[in-house]
């Protein structure tokens, strides 16, 4: 719901406490192999984005990662290093009250997780135990991932004040290493959403209706994208995303680049938040938005 209030200070303790611990010691549902119920979208219903007296501008960012078997790294390494920097990259640059769930997604034809939905927070707390919470599942198939997933659930299952009364969009991030599947079938549309009927939806009839109300990104952690074995990862993404896809070699990055990105679309100048960074970080963000 975003109550609460990020603090660079809290943030600093925690991640003092995760120091030297492993990642099933962080994200305590991998003890139990299984996902937290409260993740469940089938027990969810709707994420809500709210103001308040507290949070009067409030801007939904959701973000969703592959946790299947090649990324369970990056949300330990999130959690662990970059949360502090990221909300303080989003904040120094004028916007004043991020809300940010995340989330996590795998293969909804072969996981037992395959979608798991946070909620929009704002606290140092709420926004920690949100990253900490999510099931780092493994497995997924072989090739591709439920990226679409993501897009059927920020279009169907949250309400955003940003955007309901503002019309302003909110932020949606979906970050992995593969294609998504094309196609959401109706019978594992009811298995995982609870739904009495529903209708196969391909990815590009999801992805349309999550940016009626959110700016779309993919972020491919990988290799330079000249490489030739992601020759069937940009023939997939680049049709559908143009210049919001964007490949990121280094994972460390992430967070300081959703939060750049964040900004940018914001209204920050873009010299003024890519001037000091990473060269090719900046370039990254800059030919992302480039319209």
């Amino acid at each position: 719901m975003g109550y609460g209030k990020w603090s660079s200070a809290e943030y600093k303790s925690y991640r003092s406490s995760y120091a030297g611990k492993s990642r099933d010691e962080i994200f305590t549902s991998n003890k139990h192999r299984r996902m937290d119920p409260k993740l469940d979208p089938f027990r969810v219903g709707m994420r809500e984005s709210r103001d308040s007296e507290e949070h009067p501008n409030s801007l939904a960012i959701g973000v969703f990662l592959d946790v299947t078997g090649s990324m369970g790294h990056i949300p330990h390494d999130l959690v662990a290093n970059q949360l502090g920097l990221m909300m303080d990259t989003i904040t120094e640059h004028g916007v004043a009250d991020p809300q940010l769930m995340f989330s996590a997604v795998g293969d909804h034809r072969c996981d037992k997780a395959p979608l798991q939905l946070g909620q929009f927070e704002s606290s140092t707390q709420l926004v920690n135990d949100g990253l900490s919470r999510l099931f780092l599942e493994g497995g997924g198939g072989d090739a591709p991932e439920s990226y679409l997933l993501a897009w059927h659930a920020a279009a169907r299952h949250t309400s955003i004040d940003c955007w309901e009364k503002r019309r302003q969009k909110g932020f949606l991030f979906t970050v992995g290493d593969d294609t998504s599947h094309s196609s959401f079938e109706g019978q594992l549309q009811q298995k995982i959403f609870g739904y009495d009927r529903a209708q196969t939806l391909s990815d590009r009839e999801l992805l349309a209706e999550a940016q009626e109300r959110y700016h779309v990104f993919h972020v491919h952690v990988g290799r330079n994208n000249a490489q030739a074995g992601n020759a069937r990862v940009l023939n997939y993404w680049q049709p559908l995303l143009g210049k919001r896809f964007i490949t990121l070699s280094n994972y460390k990055q992430l967070g300081k680049l959703v939060a750049m990105v964040v900004a940018i679309v914001s209204g920050s100048p873009v010299a003024e938040v890519v001037g000091k960074e990473d060269p090719a970080l900046g370039r990254a963000v800059s030919e992302a938005l480039i319209v």
